[in-house]
């Protein structure tokens, strides 16, 4: 019963606090096949696009290195400087192809899981070396899965290269009666047309992997109801903290609440449960406003202050009831209760020997 209560089934979607968290460890919804298969293709397509370019500054190389032979030989016996010089402008011949397939990578990985650097990601981790926990991922059925998709993967790649091969069985019979330059444009339209279908196959793969590694994604960061209760609790804060941090908020208010009773000059009290404490300050306001009040033990607290300090306590119902339900502390009179509260204030500066200003 207890493993019961201990145990609840992951049946609610993720929070965007939880997606948050996984996608700083690294944690998304991506499919290598679909980077497989963006590269495959569009780079084939940009290797034919350049193979004149490339083709035609290799020859020049190739025609330079061979026809300086001798001098640069003369040069360095060893070879060895030729080597790096011809490896060095080779790559740079290369180097717009590699700058396109870097792009290609780059922007097929943004388009799937966006653009943000995770470094928890790739920080070491020492239960990465964990030998039993890396022999149960390897029988997992998520290796099981992996294992079988490879399979049909390379299953179906290799009947569509079949199939797309022996369809240009006529054309490698030419190839021996070609020139070069024939021989290299035949052998390129081929490659690129080999190239393509198998990349439209991959694509395919690809994408149905995306959907299938999207809905493992999504799978694996579900959450159970008592983790959204969690997750609720740490960001919100319990309701019991809640509940005495507005009790300790009520309190200090409370308390500067009764400290301004000492400057007040009249109380109006119900006469129990009720107390309204007044002051009138023209240099402050031009009508009375009030300092404090309460109902009940607060009521009470608010005479005995008074009573501590002096300060007159003025029993009238119907004024204590307006007042408590029409203001708010630090609120002026209204215009409706002016006189009633005149006429208390005049009454308490008589009895005190003030002057009414």
């Amino acid at each position: 019963m207890a493993e019961e209560q201990g145990y609840q089934e992951r049946t609610e979607q993720a929070s965007p606090r939880r997606r948050r968290k996984a996608r700083e460890e690294g944690k998304v919804a991506k499919s290598v096949e679909l980077n497989a298969a963006a590269v495959l293709g569009l780079g084939f397509v940009t290797l034919f696009m350049m193979g004149p370019f490339i083709a035609e500054h290799t020859m020049a190389l190739m025609r330079y290195t061979m026809s300086h032979a001798p001098t640069i030989a003369a040069e360095d016996p060893t070879f060895v400087k030729i080597f790096g010089d011809s490896m060095m402008k080779f790559f740079m011949i290369l180097g717009p192809l590699f700058g396109v397939l870097m792009i290609i990578a780059i922007a097929v990985n943004v388009a799937q899981v966006g653009f943000k650097i995770t470094p928890k990601s790739i920080e070491p981790k020492l239960e990465k070396l964990d030998l039993i926990k890396g022999a149960k991922n390897i029988v997992s059925m998520k290796s099981l899965v992996k294992l079988i998709k490879d399979t049909i993967k390379l299953t179906v790649i290799g009947i569509v290269a079949y199939y797309a091969i022996r369809g240009e069985f006529d054309s490698f019979f030419l190839l021996p009666d070609m020139s070069i330059e024939q021989f290299a444009i035949i052998l390129g339209k081929i490659t690129l047309s080999l190239s393509l279908k198998m990349g439209a196959v991959i694509f395919i793969i690809a994408v149905l992997d995306y959907v299938y590694q999207k809905y493992e994604f999504e799978k694996s960061i579900k959450m159970s109801k008592q983790d959204l209760k969690d997750e609720y609790k740490d960001t919100e804060g319990s309701p019991q903290l809640k509940a005495r941090i507005r009790q300790v908020q009520r309190e200090m208010s409370r308390g500067r609440m009764m400290g301004a009773v000492k400057e007040a000059d009249v109380v109006i009290t119900n006469p129990t449960h009720l107390a309204v404490a007044l002051k009138y300050n023209p240099d402050e306001f031009d009508a009375p406003y009030v300092l404090a009040k309460g109902e009940r033990k607060i009521a009470q607290k608010i005479k005995a202050i008074a009573k501590e300090n002096n300060i007159p306590c003025y029993e009238d119902k119907p004024l204590a009831r307006a007042l408590f339900k029409m203001c708010d502390i630090g609120d002026i009179v209204p215009a409706k209760l002016f006189k009633a509260v005149a006429e208390v204030l005049a009454y308490v500066y008589r009895i005190n020997g003030k002057k009414v200003n």
